[in-house]
């Protein structure tokens, strides 16, 4: 970088101050981003939660011929991780730029990339493009990728069909062809309340659960021993874990309820499907028979809580292709963490991550973009937009 300033700060610095941790609306950022783009000519629409206090946005920027259907998508979340009990350094929400670096919650994950996507919308429009571009920025991706499912089925409903997709995750501008898919559930152990003097008759819902958290600990380990493997994934096999677990009223009450999260991250090659299927075979085969001979009442209950698909970009595809070309990259890279472009190639549009700063600096305190990194992702849009004009 030779110092200039990238001429995206200001739309990243914008975007930055509306807090939209994930328990908040997301409305005022998608609401300003939604009227500029109308301002510019855009074909705009929206996808609400169910009530309707956030939203996804999808724009497009028609084709020179005006034809909406097929092009490119600019996809980005626009969700960040609380600061809750983080120590930092200056206000989440008030960017500041120290020492070359861009502070401030959302800076990498993922407002940066979104920033420079909007202001490269002049330079889109300045000649007539062969295929549309779009813009999708969603809500909720941070508590499961929540969001962008309802904005892909009403995309697929309009018949858009767009023939490949940029994820603007933080991967130091580098390609990132894979992550891994992400299952999440919570399980809810029904059992039956006693007094811990007589044990035999209540049925301990966390006893149950703990052989059934057991259980999934002995899948994650079979994945690790047996695999299959990957190496070219910084965590090569796919894992299980428990992370939550709350049950029980006192000492000397047989607990009655008991309930539990738990999620799995599962290589592109694996089902998920047959895993989830195996844990729901020993909790109604093995556990709850043994429950029910003492109350019949007894259960054991499983709630999805995100369930997002892997994604395994295909070296052929024009996209990999396309973004290969532009940033000079040729190593494979592969990620643990879930994304969405497993949900737009899923929808059948092929998909790669790719966008500004360091994924290790995200959810963290004093979460940082380079201005190095927005100066490359601006270079990088500079290149593509050529090769997309008629």
């Amino acid at each position: 970088m030779d110092g200039a300033v990238p001429a995206s700060l200001a739309w990243i610095d914008r975007l930055i101050r509306f807090d939209t941790t994930s328990r908040n609306s997301n409305l005022g950022l998608i609401e300003t981003v939604r009227d500029h783009f109308a301002a510019q000519g855009l074909v705009t629409w929206l996808t609400t939660d169910d009530g309707g206090g956030k939203a996804n946005l999808f724009a497009t920027l028609p084709a020179g011929d005006g034809r909406t259907t097929g092009g490119l998508v600019l996809s980005g979340h626009t969700d960040v991780v609380p600061v809750d009990g983080q120590d930092w350094s200056s206000d989440p929400f008030a960017p500041e730029i120290r020492d070359g670096k861009l502070y401030g919650r959302g800076s990498a994950d993922m407002k940066g990339f979104i920033g420079v996507a909007i202001t490269q919308l002049a330079a889109m429009k300045a000649a007539p493009l062969s295929a549309p571009i779009h813009f999708a920025l969603s809500y909720d991706e941070e508590v499961g990728c929540i969001g962008a499912p309802r904005m892909l089925a009403q995309m697929q409903a309009k018949g858009i069909a767009p023939e490949s997709c940029i994820v603007g995750e933080p991967t130091n501008m580098e390609v990132v062809v894979a992550h891994k898919g992400v299952n999440a559930y919570t399980c809810t152990v029904h059992g039956r309340a006693a007094h811990s003097s007589l044990t035999p008759s209540g049925v301990n819902a966390i006893e149950y659960a703990a052989r059934l958290i057991n259980r999934i600990r002995e899948t994650a380990e079979g994945f690790r021993r047996d695999g299959p493997f990957d190496p070219a994934f910084d965590v090569p096999f796919t894992t299980a874990q428990t992370g939550t677990i709350r049950g029980g009223t006192a000492i000397n009450v047989v607990p009655q309820t008991c309930e539990f999260a738990f999620e799995f991250r599962n290589l592109p090659t694996v089902d998920p499907g047959a895993i989830m299927r195996e844990v729901r075979r020993f909790a109604a085969e093995d556990l709850v028979p043994q429950m029910r001979a003492v109350s019949s009442e007894a259960d054991i209950r499983f709630e999805p809580m995100a369930v997002v698909p892997a994604l395994e970009a295909a070296e052929e595809a024009a996209v990999t292709r396309l973004v290969r070309g532009l940033t000079g990259d040729r190593a494979v890279r592969k990620v643990a963490y879930g994304a969405e472009a497993g949900q737009f190639q899923a929808a059948g549009v092929p998909a790669v991550l790719c966008g500004p700063g360091d994924i290790r600096q995200a959810h963290r305190p004093d979460e940082y973009v380079s201005l190095e990194q927005i100066a490359r992702c601006e270079a990088f849009f500079d290149s593509l937009i050529p090769g997309l004009r008629r």
